[in-house]
């Protein structure tokens, strides 16, 4: 019989969800092994835009408001962290997001929003009305047919693959065990904790963490949780290098550190298929070319799916199962604005401190019920 843990704790999971909590865990001390089942996964983090993003989330949901914003001021020091211990840039540029409107009832609409998110949060929400004319001096290549635009200083952008090997690289020089190409196949939970089976052998621990985004679904029953989770195209599009004329990310267009630009917008109920499609990537690049007329003439380099893990309602869930203490189920679309709380109170809350406030209603109890396939995020 295994009287013997080979961790405290293990992550199944590698992606930016996974690799920030096992990161917070092994820096408080922890023995940490992720099991990870590789590049044929359907990894989120390939095809995320990269934003560190706060206006407009939470709208109806003033605790996903306060979560996102609380995970967004600790960014700058969290990048500041990973570039101590790994020694690489994740090229974060938190100088203010923009989210730009074509028409002024939608840039009312959206300005009602933000003070409504504002009212409920009871803490600093900063951001600023811009007309057209503010927002052409702020960028001048903008598209005439913007009438304006909400400027927000608490949003940015990083390289979504330069956080995931930072992670990797600091775990690793932490004393994290990162296994690749072992893919969690059966977790059962016992009196001295849990056995988590892979197609080459058995690890046991203390505790397990699910973090594997689509693959939690079929997991989560295992240890007495639940993850109705589901997968949401979107494509996107790489152009060539380009000098820098956009310092502020937009949520469908930005300039990456490397000075290219990705465009991206869609959402496509379509599966687990991960492809791309001509129809799709024409209407992004055509959108794009509204925002920013000067794409019209940029070649584009690079273009690739990829799928987002979406709840019914769009919010995370963060649970601990009762039926077997120790299993935990943390999933999430928004894995880089959150990475900072997931390496910092939620390894904590694993680690058995008290749950955070803002995450006492993001459990999967709130579905059921409800026809997951249906209700709408």
């Amino acid at each position: 019989m295994q009287t013997r843990a080979d961790a405290d704790t293990v992550v199944i999971g590698g992606g930016i969800v996974g690799m920030a909590i096992a990161y917070g865990l092994v820096k408080a001390g922890e023995t940490v092994v992720v099991l990870d089942e590789g590049d044929d996964a359907f990894r989120a983090a390939r095809g995320n835009f990269g934003l560190v993003w706060v206006q407009g989330k939470g709208a109806g949901n003033v605790d996903y408001a306060r979560w996102s914003l609380a995970s967004a001021r600790r960014w700058k020091a969290f990048a500041q962290e990973l570039a101590d211990v790994a020694q690489i840039d994740v090229e974060l540029q938190q100088a203010g997001g923009l989210r730009p409107a074509f028409a002024a009832d939608d840039l009312a609409r959206q300005l009602d929003e933000m003070a409504s998110i504002r009212d409920a949060i009871g803490c600093a929400y900063p951001y600023q009305a811009l007309d057209a004319s503010d927002l052409h001096k702020l960028i001048p290549e903008a598209g005439a047919e913007m009438v304006g635009a909400i400027y927000s200083p608490m949003d940015g952008h990083v390289s979504p693959l330069r956080l995931l090997r930072a992670l990797v690289q600091a775990f690793g020089r932490l004393g994290g065990s990162l296994c690749t190409s072992e893919a969690a196949h059966r977790i059962t939970h016992r009196a001295t904790g849990f056995e988590v089976k892979t197609a080459k052998r058995s690890v046991y621990s203390s505790r397990v963490v699910l973090a594997a985004g689509l693959g939690c679904r079929a997991l989560a029953p295992q240890v007495g949780l639940d993850a109705p989770v589901r997968p949401e195209r979107g494509q996107v599009l790489v152009t060539e290098r380009l000098q820098r004329f956009l310092p502020y990310p937009t949520p469908h267009v930005r300039q990456t550190g490397e000075g290219v630009i990705q465009l991206g917008d869609s959402k496509e109920d379509v599966g687990f298929d991960d492809g791309t499609t001509t129809n799709e990537l024409g209407r992004i690049a055509r959108h794009a070319i509204r925002y920013f007329p000067l794409l019209d003439a940029v070649n584009v380099v690079r273009a690739w799916g990829a799928l987002r893990v979406m709840t019914p309602d769009g919010y995370p869930i963060y649970d601990a199962s009762s039926e077997c203490p120790g299993a935990f189920l943390v999933t999430c679309h928004s894995g880089i604005t959150l990475a900072a709380n997931h390496a910092g109170a939620i390894a904590d809350w694993i680690r058995g401190a008290s749950e955070p406030s803002d995450i006492h209603h993001f459990k999967a109890s709130r579905f059921h019920g409800v026809d997951v396939q249906t209700a709408a995020h």
